[in-house]
């Protein structure tokens, strides 16, 4: 068995991520041939298939993923060094993979775009996801750090607390609970509730609420779009459980309303975390300092909304 060379490991990453041996060949400026013994060679070598070949192109098998995982690790730390030694130069520049849930992409833009008019020679690659989606990337070293509303479990991380994320429930003004000054909990059970999808904070949190309330509405459709939840409840479809800033615009604008429901608003945190194995050169380092310091000025502010804390 020999060990495998990283741009084996490359030709293995761009086949997973682009699905097919001739996408990845033209990515590497390889032939397809050159690909396709590459995949051999490494498979006979360790004798393990690395991938599937479906209908749906090669989808890698789990020892696949973890040549997957290998790849991730080295080109990160690859690009810690070519960093490094840009700075020892004494310019503090370099590239930056930052990720957002997709709840704070209501803000996270003009944080970043103040940091870019002060670093300008620092580049910031943005990525928006939810919550299983960002954790998977901070899990794997595929990003410099993340902003996110509940810190993970599972993962190793250095996090710092940025500011108050309230929760709210949101109806339609029209709505018959819309201008209640009290709202049991119980009238929850007679609602139907629009949900995130599966992996989505958002969605975890509100399974937790309308367990601790002991409400039971019937659940509608599952939506992985904010924006899309918030056309769904003006259209009177349901309520919804949503952040507070993605919804304030359309509440200061009478397109929507804050149900006064007991136990609500829920006030969560927004944090900023990094992989603990990751280490942060200048660039990075910069950006963390920026967002600890200044990130809390960049949230929507909350009015008199209340709030208890989950």
């Amino acid at each position: 068995m020999h060990n495998p060379t990283f741009k084996q490991l490359q030709a293995i990453a761009r086949v997973a991520e682009l699905g097919t041996v001739t996408a990845a060949a033209e990515r590497l400026n390889l032939s397809p041939s050159a690909v396709s013994i590459t995949l051999k060679q490494v498979e006979d070598d360790f004798g393990l298939r690395l991938f599937e070949r479906t209908e749906n192109g090669f989808q890698p098998t789990v020892a696949g993923k973890e040549f997957l995982l290998a790849e991730a690790r080295i080109a990160s730390v690859l690009g810690e060094l070519l960093e490094t030694t840009s700075a020892l130069k004494g310019g503090r520049i370099g590239h930056l993979n930052f990720a957002v849930v997709s709840t704070a992409k209501y803000f996270a833009p003009f944080l970043l775009s103040t940091f870019e008019k002060q670093h300008p020679r620092i580049d910031i690659s943005l990525i928006v996801g939810n919550r299983g989606e960002v954790l998977s990337r901070l899990a794997d070293y595929r990003i410099d750090m993340a902003l996110i509303g509940r810190p993970p479990q599972d993962i190793d991380v250095v996090m710092e607390e940025i500011g108050p994320h309230p929760h709210v429930v949101i109806a339609a003004p029209s709505h018959p609970l819309a201008h209640k000054k009290k709202i049991p909990a119980a009238s929850l059970s007679r609602e139907t509730m629009l949900v995130r999808e599966v992996g989505s904070g958002t969605r975890l949190l509100a399974e937790r609420l309308l367990s601790d309330l002991r409400a039971t509405p019937k659940l509608g459709m599952e939506i992985s779009s904010n924006e899309t939840i918030k056309q769904a409840v003006m259209a009177g479809l349901g309520i919804s459980l949503l952040s507070y800033h993605t919804i304030a615009h359309e509440v200061e604008e009478g397109r929507l309303v804050i149900l006064k429901v007991e136990g609500t608003p829920v006030i969560r945190k927004w944090y900023i975390v990094r992989n603990k194995r990751k280490n942060l050169l200048p660039s990075g380092q910069a950006l963390w300092d920026f967002i600890v310091a200044e990130g809390a000025s960049y949230l929507p502010p909350l009015g008199k909304i209340g709030g208890n804390t989950r």
